[in-house]
């Protein structure tokens, strides 16, 4: 854990879970919080709103992403001008497109403009950074949420793609590089060698922060009892010639 100590970059926690939430909250290493429609969804969550009242009341003064529900700009727009409303803490999470595609950059101006703290998700693309920045106001903090995870999944490394995004993102001072959906806890590392200022972890690979700087040669010990312990109880045999294994 003391390994984590020296890094510049900010964990924030991506899930949906309550409970996780509330105990998550009094961890030093947890800067912020962050959900979306599908985490929601799978915790089982029904009303979105006092779901949202009830994480800020739990992490006040913490960062809180909240997205959008709408697919369409006129809407979406409605909807991010309420869910600010909600706190100070708040960030918006705007998608950069529609489903059929369509930039939603013009929404992230008008409401940057306004006020509006955001947090432009579902970015996989140079392009859709270099869109987004420009719309950007330099006056009002924002997020720039890069699905680095995402992009590796398809094969291609992220961390150039990061790199030059954090590069890009400099034009702007207030807002924030964020890389999303990590496979694995390297992944922080990574990014924080890219400069990135956020780094969303689910809360599965929280719980697996004890790891950092883990001892290998006993975690290999570990891993071989695991698979002793577990052929045991489930009762393995393998027939042999006990003459020959003699």
């Amino acid at each position: 854990m003391q390994s984590l100590d020296h890094l510049a970059i900010k964990l924030f926690a991506d899930g949906a879970e309550l409970d996780s939430i509330s105990k998550l909250a009094a961890n030093p290493l947890i800067r912020g919080f962050t959900t979306n429609p599908t985490l929601m969804r799978k915790a089982g969550v029904t009303d979105y709103a006092a779901f949202a009242k009830e994480i800020l009341a739990l992490v006040p003064g913490l960062p809180v992403s909240f997205e959008v529900l709408a697919d369409d700009l006129p809407t979406m727009e409605a909807q991010a001008l309420k869910i600010a409303s909600w706190g100070p803490n708040v960030n918006v999470k705007i998608p950069v497109t529609t489903s059929d595609g369509t930039s939603t950059a013009a929404l992230v101006h008008s409401l940057s403009s306004q006020g509006v703290q955001v947090n432009v998700t579902a970015i996989f693309t140079r392009d859709q950074v270099r869109e987004v920045i420009e719309a950007l106001s330099i006056d009002t903090p924002a997020i720039i949420s890069v699905f680095a995870g995402r992009v590796a999944d398809c094969g291609i490394d992220p961390v150039p793609l990061m790199s030059d995004c954090a590069a890009m993102i400099k034009s702007k001072p207030k807002t924030e590089l964020l890389w999303a959906s990590p496979r694995e806890l390297f992944n922080i590392f990574q990014a924080d060698s890219t400069g990135c200022h956020i780094i969303t972890v689910g809360h599965d690979l929280l719980a697996k922060l004890a790891l950092i700087g883990k001892d290998q040669l006993a975690f290999s010990r570990e891993t071989v009892e695991m698979f002793v312990k577990d052929a045991a109880a489930a009762g393995f045999t393998i027939d042999i010639d006990q003459s020959a294994a003699a």
